[in-house]
């Protein structure tokens, strides 16, 4: 004799089951990246930060090749930070051989909670910089990403990474 607890249990088990499919092969299939690199924050001489501290005058740069240009690229920047870093937002000055920008976004909501992927004490914050980038030929691109926040030295930030992302054949 079946229960009404085994009955809602069972009628969950397929949209679950199809659920996690989904989840495995939209998260396993990013064959697409062509390039994805973190490189530590270090001080403006260039010595290794063993406090999470990013000068103002650190850059940190990215060297890629781009061996198909005939597709639009996502740009995503991610900032790995610890919990001693003091803002809710952060700005960066990201510049590339075809332009310079500026972008804002949000480490923290409006409550303090920390937003992004939590990794052993450090969180992860991705944030898209192009949905469409086109590059104009194929070739070699560097990408050079600094802090635009007032404090000389930003504490809290370990990382900054860049993922270059094929948004497929058109």
């Amino acid at each position: 004799m079946k229960t009404a607890k085994t009955s809602k249990f069972k009628s969950l088990l397929g949209p679950l089951w199809i659920g996690l499919c989904a989840a495995f092969f939209l998260t396993n299939c990013r064959s697409d990246i062509v390039y994805s690199q973190f490189s530590p924050i270090s001080y403006s001489d260039g010595a290794m930060s063993s406090s999470d501290k990013w000068h103002m005058d650190s850059v940190v740069r990215f060297d890629y090749t781009i061996e198909d240009a005939q597709p639009d690229y996502q740009l995503l920047v991610y900032v790995r930070h610890t919990e001693r870093y003091p803002y809710q937002n952060m700005w960066l000055f990201v510049e590339d051989s075809l332009r310079s920008d500026t972008i804002e976004f949000y480490l923290a909501d409006d409550r303090g909670q920390w937003l992004g992927n939590k990794h052993h004490g450090f969180i992860e914050m991705p944030v898209l910089l192009e949905s469409n980038y086109h590059y104009p030929d194929t070739g070699h691109y560097s990408l050079s990403i600094r802090h635009g926040m007032r404090d000389s030295l930003l504490r809290g930030i370990t990382d900054v990474g860049i993922e270059i992302i094929r948004n497929g054949k058109e």
